[in-house]
């Protein structure tokens, strides 16, 4: 943000936006915020529906979430201790503004993986 005003921009190199914006841009995050759209989950149970995601990538993002205040975690007296991860209200205006985006890259997959496929064989061609 600039020093004179308090008005947030994004594109000032020292602007906080910025690390919201980077929530945005983690598919983690994503991915973990849409699912707990529906309902709370164990850590286990998200690793298990997000696959690719190590458990100290989930763990972090998890953290990172949390401390946004886009998450909220619950540890329930059991042995050994459960954790739940629900999503708050603010992570829900999120994962709203989010999903048309994870729709958008499910509909126009084939035709982005052809233009990446066009690309490559440009590229290739002009470097043989």
């Amino acid at each position: 943000m600039k020093a004179a005003s308090l008005k947030p921009d994004a594109y000032a190199a020292n602007c906080p936006t910025r690390q919201i914006l980077d929530r945005v841009g983690d598919k983690w995050a994503v991915l973990i915020l849409l699912l707990l759209r529906s309902e709370p989950m164990r850590f286990n149970q998200l690793r298990r529906a997000i696959e690719g995601i190590s458990q100290k990538m989930l763990s972090q993002v998890l953290k990172s979430l949390e401390r946004d205040g886009l998450l909220r975690r619950r540890a329930i007296a059991t042995v050994p201790v459960t954790v739940e991860y629900s999503i708050t209200p603010l992570g829900s205006t999120l994962a709203e503004a989010v999903d048309p985006l994870r729709d958008w890259a499910e509909q126009n997959l084939k035709e982005v993986l052809a233009a990446q496929r066009r690309y490559d064989a440009q590229r290739k061609a002009l470097a043989a």
